[in-house]
């Protein structure tokens, strides 16, 4: 990566009051604010960490976006699974380089970039041709044309059948992750671990069901809360807000078949 700005490259440019924008440079660019506009000639060429100045003197310091940031300000058609439970999923779901992964309900590509940067080989089916292409635009735009090759997309229904065999994971973004079940106990190497991402407990208990029903093991389901403190030398607090439920992650483990 080339340690200036160029054209084309995503900056993040953050406030005075720490509000995010993200933004493509282009030659001859422009980024109007409500605090004036920003200039890209003035970001390109220049280092990361480059703080510059808006039309009406307005301070915005500048940073190529980390996955966590993109995922949050990147173009979406679906709702993404957010940062704090992308990670556990990885953890949860023992991601490493080399394995073979399917995943279904792509969405806008907010797991597969992080699936694909851990090295994984990434199998997705989606239903919707615009959620599979701005899954495929997003990666490209975060990892390079690299991530693409390791990347298969196919615009498929995973409730009726699972194509491909022989994988080492499997994660469900689903609203009815439990009609997957069946498929994946055929097409996953025994051993291998299933991973579902649920927004409501009722589709984690079906879910659940279906595992036991299927050949799975060593089945549990956690949450994420996301609470951050407020330090100020030695006065500390929670903050007042926190990121609490956005969805259930349960797993399982299939047995040998």
């Amino acid at each position: 990566m080339n340690k200036t700005y160029q054209i084309g490259d995503q900056v993040l440019l953050i406030d005075t009051k720490r509000r995010q924008y993200l933004v493509t440079l282009k030659e001859g660019g422009e980024f109007h604010t409500h605090s004036g506009v920003v200039f890209h000639e003035k970001l390109i060429n220049t280092p990361e960490g480059t703080s510059v100045l808006s039309s009406s003197n307005s301070i915005y310091m500048s940073f190529r976006p980390s996955m966590s940031e993109y995922i949050k300000k990147m173009p979406r058609g679906a709702q993404v699974i957010y940062p704090k439970d992308i990670g556990a999923i990885m953890m949860i779901a023992d991601i490493y380089p080399g394995a073979k992964v399917f995943e279904t309900g792509v969405g806008s590509g907010a797991l597969s970039m992080a699936l694909l940067r851990s090295g994984a080989n990434v199998y997705g089916y989606e239903i919707r041709e615009d959620f599979a292409n701005r899954a495929k635009e997003n990666v490209k735009v975060m990892l390079g044309e690299e991530a693409l090759e390791r990347y298969s997309v196919k615009l498929r229904d995973s409730y009726e059948k699972i194509e491909e065999q022989d994988f080492d994971r499997a994660i469900i973004d689903l609203p009815e992750p439990w009609l997957v079940v069946p498929h994946l106990k055929e097409a996953l190497l025994s051993g291998g671990i299933i991973v579902a991402y649920s927004p409501s407990i009722k589709q984690v208990i079906k879910f659940r069901e279906a595992i036991a029903n299927n050949g799975f093991s060593f089945a549990e389901t956690i949450e994420v809360l996301h609470r951050g403190w407020h330090i100020d030398g030695e006065a500390v607090r929670p903050d007042h807000r926190m990121v609490a439920h956005t969805g259930f992650i349960s797993s399982g483990r299939l047995l040998n078949k």
